[in-house]
C-alpha cells in the first residue's frame, strides 16, 4: 500500500487508528469543532503558499472528486523540478509507494529548502516528526535538502507567517522514520484488526475520530 505523511502521523499516534483508516474508515466520526480546525488549517496553508511571492501549485484532483490525483501530481512535480521552478507548493514525491506532498519547496543554490505549514502558535514535536517523514521521502527520491522550517502563525495578521528552522531535529528522525515506515506498512496490510486499549493516545496529540468505536468495551489490553 505504502505510507503517506498523514498515515505516518496517525499511525504513530495509534496503530489501531491507522488500521481502521485503511479497513473501516466508515467508522470515523469527526466532531464539527474538529472539522472547523481542519478547515482553518487548510485555509492557513493555502494563504502561506504565497509567502515567498510567485509559486506553482502541484495539486491535481481526480475527475469530479476532491481527492488528489497522486500520479498527476508526481508527474507535474517532476516537470517543475526539471524546469527549475523557484517555489513549488504541494510538491509530490513517492518512493516504494510511500508518499508526501510538501507544503512549500524552495530552490536554493545547492538544492532545496522546505517548509511545513501549521496553523499553530508554536512548534510542537509532532510537527518536527512530520517534517522528518518528508525529509526521509525527499532524500530517498534523491533530492538535496538544505534547511527545514515549520511555518507557524504569527502574532497578528500583519505578520501571519513565521518560519522556525528545525533542520537538525527533523534530519535526526531519518533512520527512525525508515524503521517506522516498515512497521506501519505491515500493520496497515494486516487482515486482522490491530487491537489497542484506549488510553492517552486517544487524545494526544489529536482527538481520535474512532473514540466511540474503540470505547465500546471490546478492546484487548495491548498498549499503543
Amino acid at each position: 500500500m505504502g505510507i503517506t505523511k498523514t498515515d505516518f502521523m496517525r499511525g504513530m499516534q495509534c496503530r489501531r487508528m491507522l488500521w481502521l483508516d485503511k479497513h473501516r474508515p466508515g467508522l470515523r466520526i469527526i466532531p464539527p469543532e474538529v472539522q472547523a480546525r481542519l478547515d482553518a488549517g487548510n485555509d492557513f496553508g493555502d494563504r502561506a503558499m504565497g509567502m515567498f511571492g510567485p509559486y506553482e501549485e502541484m495539486t491535481v484532483y481526480l475527475p469530479g472528486r476532491q481527492i488528489p490525483d497522486k500520479t498527476a501530481m508526481l508527474a507535474r512535480t517532476q516537470e517543475h523540478l526539471l524546469k527549475g521552478t523557484p517555489v513549488i507548493c504541494e510538491a509530490a514525491f513517492s518512493d516504494s509507494g510511500n508518499y508526501c506532498a510538501v507544503d512549500i519547496l524552495r530552490k536554493t543554490e545547492t538544492g532545496y529548502d522546505f517548509y511545513e505549514v501549521k496553523n499553530a502558535p508554536e512548534v510542537r514535536e509532532q510537527f518536527v516528526r512530520d517534517a522528518g517523514f518528508q525529509y526521509c521521502i525527499l532524500t530517498r527520491c534523491g533530492l538535496e535538502i538544505g534547511r527545514i522550517y515549520i511555518v507557524i502563525h504569527g502574532p497578528d495578521e500583519m505578520n501571519p507567517f513565521v518560519p522556525v528552522e528545525v533542520t537538525g531535529q527533523a534530519k535526526e528522525y531519518r533512520q527512525w522514520v525508515d524503521e517506522k515506515i516498515r512497521e506501519l506498512n505491515r500493520i496497515q496490510e494486516s487482515a486482522q484488526e490491530v487491537m489497542v486499549k484506549p488510553g492517552w493516545q486517544c487524545h494526544n496529540p489529536y482527538d481520535c475520530w474512532y473514540s466511540g468505536y474503540c470505547h465500546d468495551g471490546t478492546q484487548t489490553d495491548e498498549e499503543a
